[in-house]
């Protein structure tokens, strides 16, 4: 790549998730790491800075004009992006980032956008170098690396059994809660896109790798019950899987929600069963996103009293091992601190010489896990025998 002007650009930074994570670049960014914000609004750019308290380059970007975005990904190295919902909004970066040879990293959890920016862009940052990592926040980094961490833990070149467990506490924004309501809104759409990215997209020939949907049960290592849990996550760690040998001649993976409660599932289900309903039409969709503004998040106070925990549960030639990787608020403190480390880490470290879109572990493995244990997020083993 050669010599850019910023290392990382922020676009996004006014939003809700976009201000936390240039708060953590702040506090956390090397001070050689040259960055900047980019907005449509220069006043709110303006009150990001007297926020934040540091003297920032401030970047005109809009969405809707792709000159601005030629200039934004051809003057950094990184375009972090929280400008949502991605269906919507984040084609023309994904873009302008392919065309320059720029990284990009972004939030999201919606796979007909992955799929898409995939069958659109993927041969092309491919040739220029660009690496495209969707899903650098709690979609789907503590799954993604959590099953790259957990492999490394199991004998190699064995067949490899993988579950994933999940339980956390908080609330969400207006904008993921936009998002969800648009995912259920083009399930059609979404399930197209896939076919015809899963008949263009080259697996590989020698070795297998399944996702397993997995049934309703107790689990003991997990602590509650489990129910397979349909979202982007297992998606990105199959594709982790697909590209990296490390994870063996034979894998296959598993992904629960888990709850202390078996009524609780029950009423999840129906709760999920009606909001896909009313989303298919557009007078009650447009009342359900009606119900939170996409500006919206939760308090400092109700974001100290989240956390997460994924359990990871792994089988190889007769080992099991179980991992957990935890931490405090997922949807926003930690969401913005593995989004600014992702892109410090494409910035600044030695990494795999890879381009086109990417998973986090197969763009960043190692390096970003250790990035976020030094950071505050844990990963660690919790059984071996």
């Amino acid at each position: 790549m050669p010599e850019r002007e910023y290392d990382i650009v922020v676009l996004g930074a006014t939003g809700f998730t976009g201000a936390l994570t240039a708060e953590y670049l702040v506090t956390h960014a090397p001070e050689s790491t040259r960055w900047a914000l980019a907005g449509r609004n220069q006043a709110k750019l303006e009150g990001m800075v007297a926020r934040v308290g540091k003297e920032l380059p401030l970047l005109h970007a809009d969405t809707g004009d792709p000159e601005s975005l030629r200039k934004l990904a051809e003057s950094t190295k990184v375009v972090i992006t929280t400008v949502g919902p991605y269906i919507h909004y984040g084609e023309p970066v994904v873009a302008a980032c392919a065309a320059a040879g720029t990284d990009y990293v972004d939030l999201t959890g919606e796979p007909e956008f992955v799929d898409e920016m995939w069958l659109r862009y993927h041969a092309q940052a491919q040739s220029t170098g660009a690496r495209l990592v969707h899903s650098c926040g709690f979609d789907s980094i503590p799954y993604d690396l959590g099953a790259l961490y957990t492999v490394g833990q199991l004998p190699d070149g064995a067949p490899i059994r993988l579950s994933g467990y999940v339980r956390f506490g908080g609330t969400i924004s207006g904008g993921t809660y936009h998002s969800a309501i648009n995912i259920m809104a083009r399930l059609r759409q979404g399930m197209q896109v896939a076919r015809e990215r899963r008949a263009k997209e080259q697996r590989p020939s020698s070795r297998r790798v399944r996702g397993i949907a997995g049934r309703p049960h107790r689990s003991e290592a997990a602590g509650g019950w489990a129910v397979p849990f349909p979202t982007i996550d297992p998606q990105t760690v199959l594709r982790s899987a697909r590209a990296l040998d490390t994870f063996g001649p034979d894998f296959s993976y598993s992904h629960y929600l888990v709850v202390k409660r078996l009524p609780m599932l029950a009423a999840m289900g129906a709760g999920a069963g009606t909001a896909v309903a009313l989303a298919q039409l557009a007078p009650t969709r447009n009342l359900l996103l009606k119900l939170k503004d996409p500006g919206e998040g939760p308090s400092e106070a109700q974001r100290a009293k989240s956390w997460f925990r994924v359990r990871m549960v792994g089988e190889a030639d007769g080992r099991r091992v179980v991992t957990e990787v935890s931490g405090g608020d997922p949807g926003y403190g930690e969401t913005s601190k593995m989004l600014a480390e992702a892109a410090l880490c494409l910035a600044h470290d030695e990494l795999p010489e890879r381009s086109g879109q990417l998973t986090p572990a197969v763009a960043m493995g190692q390096p970003l896990i250790d990035r976020l244990q030094r950071a505050g997020i844990e990963f660690r083993v919790v059984e071996s025998n």
